[in-house]
């Protein structure tokens, strides 16, 4: 599978409410499968934002509560699904990204490595101890959520162990969108690999944020861009090119580790 149709669900997330998130991302996976999509990304913490100070209580276990929702939805409108939500781990609790397939199969998980402490999430959440990438149809796939952008050591790390499309679902302030949407395409450029970020947008429990979802290619050229209203930005993108991309600038060829 050397193309691959993606659609971005952008939109504004009601804090502390999954009933009603849920049946906005209903909403998107329908409209994502009858533009023949084979992959939906949702922002980070989709089904409730950051309301922490409930993250006990709005957790739920893997393979129930809203894991079990998300494998159904999958099934049903024939799309591989990401997106990250609160998951209960005994007495602690995690940003976890899930990646489920048409089948419902949930292929892995990504518990977010470094955590906000700006959005308190050190205070309230567990940090993931293991990056994900996974062998896909259409190449290896990597994982990070939001924060984990700032840190270009884990992405360079998914690049190197073969990488060629890192999935990042976010909640990004406005006040930093000139960060978001330069650190998106420094990341894509400096590892030649596709970056699809799915963000959330307008006001959510006292914060705004960014949208400006992306899909950036190897070259660093934006493919597509949404704004800062709710939306669904689909693309499709043709992974050969981050072997094109590669052979052109052959910078993993010419790193020296040993120096650095």
């Amino acid at each position: 599978m050397p193309k691959l149709n993606i659609s971005l669900g952008q939109f504004r997330i009601a804090l502390g409410d999954p009933t009603r998130n849920w049946t906005t991302v209903e909403k998107l996976a329908q409209d994502a499968s009858k533009r023949g999509s084979h992959l939906l990304v949702l922002p980070e913490l989709w089904s409730t934002g950051y309301a922490l100070d409930r993250a006990n209580a709005l957790a739920t276990p893997l393979n129930s509560g809203i894991f079990t929702q998300i494998a159904a939805l999958a099934t049903q409108s024939k799309l591989s699904i990401v997106g990250s939500v609160l998951e209960k781990r005994g007495q602690e609790v995690t940003n976890s990204a899930t990646f489920f397939t048409p089948k419902g199969q949930m292929l892995g998980v990504y518990r977010k490595i470094h955590l906000f402490r700006l959005m308190s999430e050190d205070a309230h959440l567990r940090a993931g101890q293991s990056p994900l990438l996974l062998d896909m149809p259409w190449g290896k796939t990597a994982f990070a959520i939001c924060y984990d952008l700032r840190f270009p050591e884990l992405m360079r790390r998914y690049a190197v162990e073969g990488a060629k499309i890192c999935i990042i679902p976010a909640e990004w302030p406005i006040e930093r969108v000139e960060h978001w949407t330069t650190l998106l395409r420094a990341r894509a450029i400096e590892n030649q690999m596709y970056v699809v970020a799915c963000n959330a947008c307008g006001e959510t429990g006292g914060t705004t944020f960014a949208g400006h979802s992306m899909v950036i290619d190897p070259w660093g050229k934006v493919v597509g861009m949404a704004g800062e209203d709710p939306s669904l930005l689909t693309v499709e993108i043709e992974l050969e090119r981050v072997d094109e991309v590669r052979q052109r600038i052959p910078v993993f060829e010419d790193r020296r580790p040993d120096l650095y």
